[in-house]
């Protein structure tokens, strides 16, 4: 590991095709993860509630038993709520001359919630927690209150029915009749991207992208020798080495000339542990990092050159361009208003008029990997998704446009399947890839020489 790690490092250092964002200290990613967070309260928040007519937001968790929302509400050096963290967001509105008052945040704790979230519990004058809660509402009146239930969306079901029922309790009747789920609310906030955020999030790709091509090369891989298993943990292992998370568990799987049918879970459940990678294979990675509280998600392919091969094979470049057809197809179709079902149809209509197999299976990304908002099929489920799917299109979301294309290669006898996912962004415009997408084959190994510094 020693060896690999200081080849790596020549790597990076020496590599002119793909020089590395630099990755920030953990201090310097704090701050930055605590300004984002800052920014987007101050000027995304405000419209989002408005636009949800919800003027009062009430997040409760529990220590280790977080809310998916508050999560992304914390400060960077807290890692989780601590006892009962209450965070209350109440929209003030406009004053007599319309300038706009903003959010108030606070938190109903012993102590401030980061710089943001201002302590507003004195247990000295009040040992009842639920009951400063109750005077702060009672305080400030608001017309609705939202909670985060949900039947639908996981991220936006936080809320606990042991603190829902410490809530109602607490306030009375009049303010209970206000509450309402803030499902949409919690959609929104967590869906929408800032533009600090997408200044940043092409890095953050970039970052994923060379990860996951120099695990594509004979730095990571030696043909007859190197294993899929191996090859998954060299990728946990380089990215725990340069500071990074990766928010779940990387998969490498194989398609090459036998008589092994595809199947969809052996590409990231049911592998077999010794599949030694050969010359000939068609590799394919899916790798997910997180950085600055945001994730990335990301499948490719590479090629394994046999003797005397300089190039991969004309067949497997057309299956590659097929996919790259269904992505051009399918991002095409994304429209504000529209539902993840509306186009998800559209897109497998129009591909299969083309002469395509097409298989869509995108998710929203940001915060989280599976992000909330608009699900764009399931690998499973390629008819429509109930509830997820009919949510619409917004702008300025993110999302990892997740696909597959099969194409029937006569000279292996079978159908293969090119699984792409390229992490994007929809100004509400239009679908554009966050740092580029794989238009070619990775080759294994490389015969441009000069992305190993020579």
């Amino acid at each position: 590991m020693k060896k690999i790690l200081i080849i790596i490092s020549l790597y990076f250092t020496h590599s002119s095709w793909a020089q590395m964002p630099e990755i920030l200290s953990l201090k310097d990613q704090a701050k930055v993860i605590d300004q984002l967070l800052e920014e987007k309260i101050k000027t995304v928040l405000p419209q989002l509630m408005r636009d949800n007519g919800i003027d009062m937001w009430v997040i409760v968790a529990r220590e280790y038993n977080e809310d998916p929302v508050i999560r992304t509400l914390l400060p960077a050096t807290w890692h989780a709520a601590r006892r009962r963290t209450v965070l209350l967001m109440f929209d003030q509105g406009f004053d007599a001359s319309g300038n706009d008052l903003g959010v108030e945040t606070m938190a109903v704790a012993r102590y401030d919630v980061g710089k943001i979230f201002k302590k507003s519990w004195d247990k000295d004058k009040q040992p009842d927690q639920w009951a400063r809660l109750a005077e702060i509402i009672e305080a400030r009146n608001p017309k609705v209150i939202g909670l985060n239930y949900s039947a639908h969306f996981g991220q936006a079901d936080g809320l606990t029915h042991a603190e829902y029922q410490g809530f109602m309790k607490s306030i009375p009747r009049a303010a209970q009749n206000k509450v309402v789920s803030a499902e949409m609310l919690a959609i929104n906030w967590l869906e929408t991207r800032t533009p600090s955020e997408m200044a940043i999030y092409p890095q953050i790709v970039h970052i994923a992208h060379d990860i996951l091509s120099l695990g594509l090369s004979e730095v990571a891989i030696q043909p007859g020798v190197t294993s899929t298993e191996e090859l998954v943990w060299w990728y946990r292992e380089q990215i725990k080495s340069l500071k990074l998370d990766t928010w779940f568990h990387p998969s490498v799987s194989i398609q090459r000339a036998d008589k092994e049918q595809f199947d969809h879970l052996r590409t990231f459940d049911k592998r077999p542990a010794a599949n030694i990678i050969q010359p000939g294979d068609l590799v394919h990675v899916d790798l997910g990092i997180t950085y600055l509280r945001l994730n990335t998600d990301t499948q490719q392919h590479a090629y394994v050159l046999r003797v005397g091969e300089h190039q991969a094979p004309t067949y497997l470049q057309q299956a590659l361009k097929n996919a790259n057809r269904l992505q051009d197809i399918f991002t095409a179709h994304f429209k504000v208003g529209r539902t993840g079902n509306d186009v998800l149809s559209a897109s497998r209509k129009q591909a299969i008029r083309e002469g395509l197999k097409p298989a869509i299976y995108t998710h929203p990304i940001g915060y989280y990997g599976h992000g909330a908002g608009t699900t764009l099929g399931m690998w499973d489920s390629q008819e429509g998704v109930p509830h997820t799917g009919d949510y619409p299109l917004h702008a300025n979301t993110a999302y990892a446009i997740e696909l597959n294309a099969a194409t029937y290669i006569k000279e292996w006898d079978k159908e293969i399947r090119i699984m792409l996912e390229e992490d994007a962004y929809f100004d509400g415009r239009s679908v554009e890839y966050i740092n580029g997408r794989q238009t070619s084959l990775l080759l294994i190994p490389r015969q441009d020489r000069e992305y190993l510094g020579d």
